[in-house]
């Protein structure tokens, strides 16, 4: 039983949660600091809503991909391939937690339970988009900045302006480090006519924008802070600490040189949620 759970753990990346998990909590937080309330059980809620939202994407992405990924030598060995984990069950394993997703939500909100369906078919959709538009990279950060604007829903019922904004920075953000991720499948991408910004424009210039994009990430980090109502301080200094994890990942990777995108996608990016997250939750606490 334990084998199987790793298994599927290992199917869905669960590791990879730390990207959009801390945002979510920010999300989180903000309500909570205007709600002037800990709901424990709308927290748990929305951690099981994340959870399964994010197994329901990577587990289809696995599915529909299974053909790409057996032909690919980088993901050969994932699960689905390898026949570790069947097809059916890898459907049945999403159809699982499409519904349970769903359903969570609905002892949430009304308004959450009510945009469910976009935020579920958002983060599946992304699945297909490298079938037909090298723009996959933003549909994929899309779903993921969904992550705290849809907490602070979930808390307050309603939209507001920098939950809004920390979902475009998280949309950048994770965006910009896809880019870098995809640039390992540049070649595969080209022979396989998959659509992505390394196999439209080249390695080189795929970097470049996805420097673009961080600086846009980084200048809404700014736009926040000028209107921040909470610990400025405390702020500044978690927003220049993720900035400065931004600008050292395109330090380690380079046009001809692809051998550290593991560390500045996973470690690097993992490390700057995670601090950022425990700087912006202190600063509304404070």
């Amino acid at each position: 039983m334990i084998n199987k759970i790793n298994n599927y753990l290992n199917l869905v990346k669960f590791s990879h949660t730390i990207f959009a998990m801390p945002f979510a909590i920010i999300g989180f937080t903000l309500g909570y600091a205007e709600e002037h309330l800990f709901h424990l059980n709308t927290f748990l809620l929305v951690i099981l809503c994340m959870f399964f939202a994010r197994n329901a994407a990577m587990g289809f992405n696995r599915l529909v991909d299974r053909k790409y990924d057996a032909e690919n030598p980088r993901t050969s060995s994932r699960e689905i391939p390898k026949g570790i984990i069947s097809p059916i069950h890898a459907r049945n394993f999403v159809i699982f937690n499409v519904i349970a997703f769903i359903a969570t939500t609905y002892f949430i909100n009304p308004l959450c339970f009510y945009l469910s369906p976009i935020a579920i078919f958002t983060v599946l959709f992304y699945s297909y988009v490298k079938r037909f538009s090298s723009l996959c990279h933003y549909v994929l950060s899309l779903g993921l900045a969904l992550a705290p604007i849809g907490a602070y829903l979930a808390v307050r019922g309603h939209f507001s302006l920098i939950p809004v904004l920390f979902s475009f920075v998280v949309f950048f953000w994770v965006g910009g480090f896809d880019i870098i991720y995809s640039c390992q499948d540049e070649g595969f991408d080209s022979k396989f006519s998959l659509y992505s910004i390394p196999s439209l424009v080249g390695v080189r210039k795929a970097l470049n924008i996805s420097k673009l994009s961080h600086l846009l990430s980084i200048c809404l980090l700014i736009v926040i802070g000028v209107i921040w109502p909470y610990n400025v301080a405390i702020y500044i200094i978690s927003a220049t600490i993720f900035t400065s994890l931004i600008l050292y990942q395109h330090s380690l990777v380079k046009a001809d040189d692809l051998s550290k995108v593991n560390i500045a996608f996973g470690t690097t990016n993992g490390i700057a949620s995670v601090l950022f997250a425990i700087g912006i939750i202190t600063s509304v606490l404070w």
